[in-house]
């Protein structure tokens, strides 16, 4: 098996990302190589991984800005070996993940998809837990022990319920995901439309419990800053409604009946509307009123 691409796709606090590469350089499993690709301009960063001096990593600084896809398809450029992973900036990989995930594509080699355990942290890197990410575990996530292979229909349906997967932790096959691409119309939510387009093209994903990934949930990220204006969950409706047609087309009724519903996202917009009145985001708070109780699309 060949070596493991990690791909970090880098914006943002300089202290969180030099703990993410730490962490990479402190695996068991020494079979890996790093890819950093800095969107920003943060004076130092350069230096720093100069002197780091291993070979395994390599660092490079765009001259412009090009947004998160946009740099998200240059990591995907630069990936060359058979599996990697977009690895968040802001994430901690436990020593084992680099050995977790390779033992799971050593009895799995075809898979598309590798899920292994994750702890969710707070901004300090404590473990912790919010409420998103409690309905993840107990109401959308299947309930597996070791190491399970998912798929077609049923793997879509669950997702478009909820989305339980944590996509900074997940490490991907090169080429499916190359001849796929990432969409142009999406952006928050661009790791769900890449899963659901590889599970309609026939893909799998292995799911192993093995804890080995600690993902951080704060109030800073994209996805969160979205949130409280209502553009995380407007993007999000119109992809499950599209997502929906072309579902009913390849005779997944169940799974576009799941994205008609969206009834996870629906909720979670409710859930931070008192947030959004609390820090004045008046039309934010319309927003998500409006995408939490707006009437799903019928079938074609």
């Amino acid at each position: 098996m060949t070596t493991l691409d990690v791909l970090l796709p880098y914006y943002g606090d300089v202290a969180l990302m030099k703990a993410a590469v730490r962490s990479v350089l402190a695996q068991t499993d020494e079979d890996w190589r790093l890819t950093v690709v800095d969107d920003g301009k943060e004076p130092g960063v350069p230096e720093w991984f100069a002197e780091l001096g291993d070979p395994r990593v390599r660092y490079f600084r765009n001259e412009r800005n090009l947004g998160v896809t946009g740099n998200y398809r240059k990591c995907l450029g630069l990936a060359e070996h058979e599996h990697m992973v977009f690895m968040g900036t802001d994430d901690i990989m436990l020593p084992n993940y680099v050995a977790t995930v390779r033992a799971c594509l050593a009895e799995h080699p075809g898979a598309a998809i590798v899920q292994p355990g994750v702890e969710v942290i707070d901004s300090t890197g404590k473990p912790g837990t919010t409420l998103a990410d409690e309905a993840k575990r107990r109401l959308y996530a299947p309930k597996l022990r070791g190491r399970t292979v998912m798929g077609g229909e049923e793997l879509a349906t669950s997702l478009l319920k909820g989305n339980w997967l944590y996509f900074p932790s997940l490490c991907w096959r090169t080429e499916a995901v190359r001849a796929m691409g990432f969409r142009d119309d999406v952006e928050i939510i661009q790791d769900l439309a890449l899963v659901i387009d590889l599970l309609q093209a026939g893909e799998q994903v292995v799911i192993d419990d093995t804890r080995c990934f600690q993902y951080r949930r704060h109030n800073v990220s994209v996805s969160a800053t979205s949130a409280f204006s209502g553009a995380r969950f407007a993007e999000a409706r119109r992809y499950f409604l599209d997502v929906a047609d072309r579902l009913d087309q390849q005779g997944w009724h169940r799974a576009a009946k799941a994205s008609r519903l969206h009834l996870s996202a629906r909720i979670h917009a409710l859930t931070l509307v008192p947030g959004a009145i609390r820090a004045k985001q008046w039309d934010g708070a319309k927003a998500l009123v409006r995408n939490a109780t707006s009437t799903a699309a019928q079938p074609r």
